[in-house]
């Protein structure tokens, strides 16, 4: 399908890739984060089952939305599940590659369906737009040659001020903020929320849920962004916070849909395995999929954010993670945080396909780098001490320094707005 101005995400290769190997490709994520704008990039025609008439089609026949030119998009085709043993049949029948693509913004119940797709369906995640997809990142570091060759030039990238940090928090990676302002995007993500609390929670479970306790767990998780708050954590803030109490088994429940919404997206816990001795822990570090999500959620503005400093941080945080997860899948590296007994704790893990890893702390200003760098140093020294396999190298991503380069340590220094996969 011809499609004009259509700016380019790293997830094209992959898909490209893999149309070569796998009959069909199912596209996963948010809502409105180009799921199906990619996906008619790479198609000749289209199903749009959200599209009333087409879903009531589909439902007497889901072969009818199979119909059309390869690659064939069928878009959000979990509104009918029955499509997905369509699919599966249509590709066993001659065994052709490339011939659908599929997107999903919630998770399908297995139930819903016979067949896994196995060997015939291939599930890739999109999230929404890193800083070098919006063109917000010159993209002068590519994060997958510095962790294969361990080297990368010193080189000037820029100055970024504070509030040009701020305005890429609060925009977000969501294409329709692209071209509008940072308040006009603000109010985006707001009624993205809104959605999420009126109408797509009845959607996973068909269950009538309370949508006030729906806000406050989402408050509290956008209070407890990029930390490993547990869900006794989250019980107790919104306790502190509003009278209406919230008992464990619904917590785990609503965090349950706010994944098959794909609007979470946490972050496993690393071990260095080999002989190490050290306990390490086991909490998954809270992660919405975008920061303007929190943002929107804790109704934060410019202003409010310059005089929070320990938030931003935090939001900085989570805008570093959306990024590094996606330039990471890009050469199949894995992406999780280190947090042992000790109290010493590392912001991201790249785990890379040798089994390899790459130690990394996300830092806003240029004036915590040292801090970092002697952080980074000391850990990865305990790990090597305490029988582990040491990281094969050391990373700080910051967000306010001007320059890309080397310490005299060997730790890296990349500025978030010269990165890319």
């Amino acid at each position: 399908m011809e499609i004009t101005n259509y700016k380019k995400r790293i997830i094209d290769a992959t898909i490209e890739k893999y149309l070569k190997i796998f009959g069909a490709i199912l596209i996963e994520g948010p809502k409105w984060c180009g799921k199906t704008w990619t996906s008619r990039y790479h198609c000749n025609s289209q199903f749009l089952v959200g599209n009333l008439n087409n879903k009531k089609l589909a439902l007497l026949d889901p072969n009818i939305a199979l119909e059309g030119s390869y690659p064939h998009l069928v878009d959000e085709w979990q509104e009918v599940p029955s499509i997905w043993d369509a699919v599966r049949y249509k590709i066993d029948e001659d065994n052709l590659k490339g011939r659908f693509i599929l997107t999903g913004s919630t998770t399908v119940h297995k139930d819903s369906y016979i067949h896994s797709g196995t060997g015939r369906i291939s599930r890739l995640k999109m999230r929404p737009m890193s800083l070098y997809e919006s063109g917000a990142s010159n993209g002068k570091i590519s994060l997958k040659d510095l962790c294969i060759n361990k080297e990368s030039e010193n080189i000037f990238t820029g100055d970024i001020s504070l509030t040009t940090i701020i305005d890429l928090i609060l925009k977000g990676g969501w294409p329709a903020s692209l071209e509008v302002s940072t308040a006009e995007s603000l109010i985006i993500a707001k009624e993205y929320i809104k959605s999420i609390i009126q109408e797509d929670i009845y959607k996973i479970d068909f269950v009538n849920r309370d949508a006030h306790k729906i806000e406050l767990l989402l408050k509290s998780l956008a209070r407890n962004e990029s930390t490993t708050a547990s869900n006794n954590t989250l019980k107790r803030d919104i306790n502190e916070i509003d009278l209406d109490d919230i008992n464990s088994e619904t917590i785990s429940k609503y965090l349950n849909i706010f994944n098959s919404l794909y609007i979470s997206e946490n972050i496993p816990p690393f071990s260095p395995k080999i002989r190490s001795s050290l306990r390490v822990k086991q909490a998954y570090k809270r992660h919405f999929v975008d920061p303007s999500l929190p943002s929107a959620i804790l109704n934060l503005t410019k202003e409010k954010l310059l005089n929070d400093l320990e938030l931003l941080g935090f939001l900085f945080e989570s805008l570093v993670i959306r990024d590094i997860l996606t330039y990471a899948e890009s050469f199949n590296a894995k992406v999780f945080h280190y947090q042992d007994y000790k109290g010493n704790e590392i912001d991201l893990i790249l785990e890379l396909e040798d089994s390899s890893f790459v130690a990394i702390e996300i830092k806003l200003g240029a004036h915590q780098i040292d801090d970092a760098a002697n952080n980074l140093i000391k850990i990865n020294s305990t790990i090597k001490k305490e029988g582990g396999k040491e990281a094969s190298l050391l990373l700080i991503i910051s967000g306010l320094s001007n320059a890309a380069y080397k310490r005299d340590d060997g730790v890296f220094v990349i500025p978030i707005t010269s990165l890319k996969n």
